[in-house]
């Protein structure tokens, strides 16, 4: 029986998704929790992996189990083996042709920026602190030439083992709600640091360092250097992954959106309360 789970995960205690020598990953902890409920070893595979810091509010996993459980023993059976930072949202039976990974269509990352003169105490978990002013209206047009197919060497990381840089980015905007500017996108799949790296170069354009038609030209580059500095992970979300509407896959709370389809729009604070 192949069962399909939605997580979402405050990413600060772990060294990122996967199973890690040095170090705990979230993979590690949701196993285990499994393996309790399932009295049987679990292997998951999730839709993206996360790196150390990363958060997700719709992340996806699929494993494999021998053991039959209602769906809502495994919920909160995985709920009560799993620390606070973690935590199952819903889980589903789906047929053996689903894949967390493959069988995506789409993922979402939403990353958020607190831009204030003084830092805040509560939100620094889940933001990056940018003191100076940004002009979010420069980032945003500036973001609108990053839409569509286009290879994302430059934005990639020097260990992103990819096998082609090629992404199709099919949303991008960037908002401001008071104090916070927010960038959501949305592509077929991510590179390795692509968003963060993205970003980065985003606030060199708010903050006025850079022209808005520098990202085009970083782009065309295909050159990581020239790029400028990568956003921390603190801000990072994977806020949700989409999968074809035969799944009915449930969508987990804060992630906007019905099963099946793209968000095309968030409200800014969704899944934020920090």
């Amino acid at each position: 029986m192949r069962l399909a789970i939605g997580i979402e995960y405050d990413g600060t205690a772990y060294n990122g998704w996967q199973h890690q020598r040095n170090g705990c990953g979230i993979q590690e902890r949701v196993e285990h929790a499994l393996s309790i409920v399932a009295d049987e070893t679990v292997t998951t595979i999730c839709a993206g992996r996360t790196d150390t810091g990363v958060h997700a509010a719709g992340q996806v996993a699929h494993f494999d189990t021998s053991s039959e459980r209602a769906d809502r023993r495994w919920l909160l059976g995985a709920n009560s083996n799993l620390p606070d930072d973690i935590n199952v949202n819903w889980v589903r039976c789906v047929d053996d042709e689903f894949h967390a990974r493959f069988s995506a269509t789409a993922r979402s990352y939403r990353y958020l920026i607190l831009n204030r003169p003084v830092r805040s105490s509560l939100c620094h978990r889940c933001t990056w602190w940018v003191h100076q002013s940004l002009n979010e209206r420069r980032m945003h047009d500036a973001a609108q030439l990053l839409a569509g197919k286009h290879d994302f060497s430059a934005f990639r990381s020097a260990g992103c083992q990819a096998s082609t840089p090629v992404r199709e980015v099919t949303l991008i905007s960037v908002k401001r709600d008071d104090d916070r500017v927010v960038l959501e996108i949305t592509a077929n799949a991510f590179l390795q640091h692509m968003v963060r790296n993205i970003t980065g170069a985003l606030v060199a354009i708010g903050s006025g360092e850079q022209p808005v038609e520098w990202l085009a030209q970083v782009l065309e580059s295909k050159d990581r250097k020239h790029g400028g500095v990568a956003a921390p992970p603190n801000g990072l979300t994977l806020v949700r992954v989409d999968y074809p509407g035969r799944y009915d896959l449930p969508v987990s709370p804060g992630t906007g959106g019905r099963p099946g389809q793209r968000p095309v729009a968030w409200s800014i604070n969704d899944g934020y309360d920090c």
